[in-house]
């Protein structure tokens, strides 16, 4: 051996979490007890890391893989309800085109909704950029509302062919008012949030209005669904009829009953705040005048993407080396 000292291993990721030792004065040449787990340095964008892991993420992985088996449910059972009840499906005036849209409803208003309402909440793709979650939920909403007319044409072109007046339930009330306000919100989100035009101080502004609007959107399209699937049974069952309990009223109470707890699953997931996506690093917190920080959405965190790479990296390691000589300093006095 050299009679050197041993050279001090770095603690756990790297450069990213540094040992301070001091520079003269008494105790130098010699190790130093490692600093509080209080007081270590982070690296840029270390504590983003950190928030990588989710509060009660067993809890929120069973509530997620609940609400996806009771959403796959509800499409498996309308598929069931149209095809083996209800004669199957078709595109040519009849009852066979009605069919349609049921299936499509719970498909795409209903399952595709929800699954784009809690994309956010994902753990693992908190990683991704923002704006591609951005892209991925306006994506899967799009492709929702191309179902949700699809389903409009089929029921009207029924009505049509077979004389039957239209618009005159409250059931076609409540859905057409929730289409017409989910393609509002998928145009308005699509301008203001999606494309870089619409100032910072506007999508702050706007964005508690739109993740409550999502949310009721959704809840009327759930109510729309449960009035849809009764009046449907009321008119359709007459021998037996739908009082005597037949198997296919039972069956279609019990799609019901799937559509109702997926939505109250997909309620609880994106209401809880320690599953909420957490803020990234560089990214400049946003909320109106006179609002605070605390609920579901109440500020936005909007990624600086106009700052020149090279820039924010020399900053982020200024800043590092400025913080790792304030540590250095006060290993320093606290060894005096």
């Amino acid at each position: 051996m050299s009679g050197r000292p041993a050279r001090k291993p770095l603690l756990p990721g790297g450069d990213c979490f540094k040992k301070s030792t001091p520079a003269s004065g008494r105790g130098a040449g010699t190790q130093r007890p490692p600093p509080p787990p209080s007081v270590p340095v982070a690296c840029p964008g270390a504590e983003y890391g950190t928030l990588m892991a989710m509060d009660g993420y067993r809890g929120f992985l069973g509530l997620l893989v609940s609400a996806l088996l009771v959403g796959f449910l509800s499409v498996i059972f309308t598929l069931v309800w149209v095809l083996h009840y209800r004669e199957g499906l078709g595109w040519d005036g009849t009852a066979l085109e009605f069919n349609w849209h049921p299936v499509l409803v719970v498909t795409g208003f209903v399952f595709i909704q929800g699954i784009a309402i809690i994309v956010y909440r994902l753990p693992w793709t908190w990683k991704c950029s923002k704006f591609l979650m951005k892209s991925i939920h306006a994506g899967l909403n799009t492709v929702a509302a191309v179902l949700a007319i699809i389903s409009l044409v089929a029921v009207f072109d029924f009505h049509n062919a077979r004389n039957i007046p239209n618009m005159y339930s409250l059931h076609s009330w409540i859905g057409l008012i929730a289409v017409i306000l989910y393609m509002l919100q998928l145009l308005l989100g699509f301008f203001i949030f999606l494309l870089p035009w619409a100032p910072l101080s506007l999508r702050a502004l706007v964005m508690p209005i739109h993740v409550y609007s999502g949310l009721l959107i959704f809840g009327t399209v759930i109510a729309t669904a449960l009035t849809g699937v009764t009046e449907k049974l009321i008119f359709a069952l007459k021998d037996p009829a739908y009082h005597s309990f037949p198997p296919e009223g039972v069956f279609t109470n019990t799609l019901g009953l799937l559509i109702l707890l997926f939505g109250s699953l997909i309620f609880w997931i994106v209401t809880r705040p320690q599953w909420k996506r957490p803020n990234e690093p560089n990214s400049i917190l946003l909320q109106p005048k006179g609002g605070t920080t605390e609920g579901l959405e109440g500020s936005m965190a909007i990624n600086v993407g106009n700052v020149d790479k090279s820039d924010s990296e020399l900053n982020n390691e200024g800043s590092a080396r400025k913080r790792n000589f304030t540590l250095d300093e006060a290993g320093q006095r606290s060894t005096m």
